[in-house]
């Protein structure tokens, strides 16, 4: 299997960053290969503009979707888009190991899908949910909360994690095709002790020893 681990945390001590570097070497040495983009490390760019691209389609208005269908076309992508891309086609599990912060994704993984995720590459032309250029790919997103589990259920505190991560599930991952994965996730990492916190990489460590064989969930419309 081919995984693609997309890193997001600023802080590699930090439980984000703990589950990344088990998940590297859970993978690579139960034999598959593993690809990652640590985005911090990287001092990823997330604002997207003209910086995506070597081409230009039309000099006097920007419309980034009509861009990236040039891109596409004439391989106008900007070298360090153009790797990212690459990776994702590359992959036949994608990993997003991120904390959830303001109820979503980190901006710098925002901003990562927004450049990386092009129009007429990834999606277009008819190729969307079950159609999309992805379908044959599975997604996983791993995540760590500030609060406990009992703060994201139905009439908890913040509400069901299941809603909060749709955008993301449904919007994002299934919209190009993704299989998606039961989500993993380490809530409230920063309450727990070392020892707790070391059974839940344990946990994800056998979890992932088995990923191959799982599931996609169902995620369901809007």
């Amino acid at each position: 299997m081919k995984t693609l681990i997309i890193y997001t945390h600023p802080e590699p001590q930090s439980m984000n960053g703990a589950m990344f570097t088990t998940a590297v070497d859970t993978l690579t040495q139960a034999g598959h290969e593993v690809q990652v983009s640590d985005l911090y490390a990287m001092q990823f760019n997330p604002v997207s503009d003209r910086a995506n691209f070597t081409s230009i389609h039309d000099p006097a208005f920007y419309k980034q979707q009509l861009e990236e269908i040039y891109a596409t076309r004439v391989n106008g992508f900007a070298p360090s888009i153009e790797e990212e891309q690459r990776k994702v086609e590359w992959c036949d599990l994608m990993i997003w190991q991120f904390p959830l912060w303001w109820f979503s994704a980190p901006a710098i993984l925002k901003g990562w899908v927004d450049r990386v995720f092009a129009m007429g590459r990834f999606y277009g032309q008819g190729h969307i949910y079950e159609t999309g250029f992805f379908h044959d790919k599975k997604a996983l997103l791993s995540l760590t909360t500030g609060g406990g589990e009992a703060d994201y259920v139905q009439g908890g505190l913040n509400g069901d994690l299941a809603g909060i991560l749709r955008p993301l599930h449904r919007g994002i991952l299934e919209f190009t095709g993704f299989s998606v994965l039961r989500p993993h996730v380490v809530y409230g990492p920063a309450r727990q002790s070392a020892e707790e916190r070391a059974h839940e990489l344990e946990a994800w460590k056998t979890r992932l020893i088995h990923i191959i064989d799982e599931s996609p969930i169902g995620i369901g419309a809007y």
